[in-house]
């Protein structure tokens, strides 16, 4: 086999506590509005994006992550999230399935530009969503170790403030949930990573503000955005 120009290398993430050994990223999939507040009357309806797997930046414990703040954009605005990591895939997955097909978990932060629109009005994803450096996330942590998909607490801080607090229970759609409604639209594959919602509290973020959220049982991650 020959290649016209040398291959892009493989978009890869770290797994937690182990030398050498990495998570190979196939899709990166996301959910939008999927947080209702406790006690809230009503609830929006969810749906689906996707970003490029080279948005993805692995954040090691202890280190920081600089991310730029985009040149096309004066509205870059911060969502700490729950990351599914499939080592299974399948088409019409049960809840069992989507279980199985979990191999691990990390923190993630779905950055969005929140001034990139459609003559509509309306949010263009594509940009909104997948630009450079849009996905740091936390090393992935194997499922075995992760006392998923249990009820897990989110939180993100912005310079020592607290920003974001909630709990994946509040989740409209549940992250297990989650894969199984993807599975229906495209056949999930190893590798596919999945941003499962957002908790409130999503709000810009400027060049100078340092990040820190997490989820508990699963891992924390630091930002500063230049």
């Amino acid at each position: 086999m020959s290649f016209v120009f040398a291959p892009p290398q493989q978009a890869v993430v770290p797994v937690q506590d182990e030398t050498y050994s990495y998570f190979p990223i196939r899709r990166v999939f996301g959910i939008a509005r999927n947080y209702a507040e406790p006690g809230a009357a009503t609830k929006d309806t969810p749906f689906y994006f996707m970003k490029d797997c080279y948005t993805v930046v692995p954040v090691a414990d202890g280190e920081c992550a600089r991310i730029p703040m985009p040149p096309q954009s004066q509205v870059l605005k911060h969502e700490i999230e729950l990351v599914a990591c499939l080592g299974k895939g399948g088409r019409n997955l049960t809840l069992e399935q989507a279980a199985e097909a979990v191999w691990g978990w990390c923190v993630g932060i779905d950055f969005t530009l929140g001034d990139q629109k459609l003559p509509s009005g309306a949010t263009d994803f594509a940009r909104a969503k997948s630009f450079e450096r849009a996905a740091p996330v936390s090393h992935v942590r194997p499922a075995y170790r992760c006392p998923m998909p249990a009820p897990a607490d989110l939180w993100l801080y912005v310079n020592n403030q607290k920003r974001q607090g909630g709990c994946t229970s509040n989740l409209i759609v549940q992250p297990l949930e989650t894969i199984v409604e993807l599975s229906r639209f495209w056949e999930l594959q190893p590798g596919d990573m999945i941003f499962t919602g957002t908790c409130g509290g999503a709000d810009k973020v400027f060049p100078g503000d340092h990040l820190e959220g997490g989820v508990n049982g699963v891992g924390s991650i630091k930002v500063d955005i230049i």
